[in-house]
């Protein structure tokens, strides 16, 4: 399988070291990047072939990948049209549906995905779409390209999307914003900036892994840390008067929203 990325940034990184390391050589991948710099960052180190033309990119490609943003996407698929020759096209670009894609590209091999950020330390999970037209083996081969940094979740009905984006895709930024206000307590209460962070860190990295090993449901965890009285249940008594888990479900209903809206605004004629 020969791939060829379209843009050379962070996530396209990430997946072309992830390739790497599942035994992909190299040769087996061309990256489309008009930034010269970019160019020469990903030459130096992945020694992967990194072209500014398009066309020498998608040349004698089986896969093309478009990690560019959603609003460059349109201009892309249209330089791209052309020059197609029955390659898979797998989409990275938030709310961009494949209905929108396939008509700018001419193309109705698409498989829309929208993995996230912990991809970059190969520990990310995407969400996958595939358009009726894509065989089995392109299904396959858009699972090997995205399963090369995390896990993978196929879906039958493409506007969950939209719920995996508010999720997953989202999702690391809410964690981040939950870290920092527990760093932030922390400071209050009187612990060193360098306490706070470890603190917080290790505790939420620590918890993850234990839900994410645990064969009973994380309500029952946390039923268990929750002592009679005791200082946790003052905590999510706290919590639950001020209707945390309310709004961080709004939180998760507005990026769904949002990347609705996406879809209809960088899809209109």
């Amino acid at each position: 399988m020969n791939i060829c990325f379209i843009g050379g940034g962070n996530m396209a990184a990430a997946l072309i070291g992830g390739l790497l390391g599942k035994g992909f050589v190299a040769g087996q991948i061309r990256v489309v990047e008009i930034n010269a710099d970019n160019r020469a960052r990903l030459q130096h180190d992945f020694a992967v072939h990194a072209v500014e033309d398009i066309a020498k990119g998608v040349s004698g490609s089986d896969v093309v990948v478009f990690a560019v943003k959603p609003q460059q996407l349109r201009e892309v698929a249209q330089q791209l049209a052309p020059l197609l020759d029955g390659q898979l096209l797998v989409s990275i670009a938030a709310g961009i549906r494949a209905v929108d894609l396939a008509r700018w590209s001419g193309s109705q091999a698409i498989v829309r995905a929208m993995p996230n950020t912990p991809a970059l330390i190969h520990s990310g999970i995407t969400g996958l779409y595939a358009m009726p037209s894509v065989n089995d083996e392109q299904r396959e081969q858009a699972q090997n390209i995205l399963a090369a940094v995390g896990e993978v979740l196929w879906l039958q009905d493409e506007a969950m999307l939209d719920a995996v984006t508010a999720i997953s895709g989202s999702g690391p930024a809410y964690v981040f914003y939950f870290i920092e206000a527990l760093q932030q307590a922390a400071l209050e209460l009187g612990l060193d900036a360098e306490d706070a962070h470890r603190l917080s860190l290790a505790t939420f990295l620590g918890a993850s892994k234990l839900a994410a090993f645990s064969t009973e449901d994380v309500s029952v965890l946390r039923a268990r840390v929750t002592s009679k009285n005791g200082t946790t249940e003052r905590a999510l008594l706290s919590m639950s008067a001020n209707h945390v888990a309310k709004h961080i479900a709004q939180a998760a209903h507005a990026a769904a929203a949002r990347s609705r809206e996406m879809g209809d605004e960088l899809g209109k004629d």
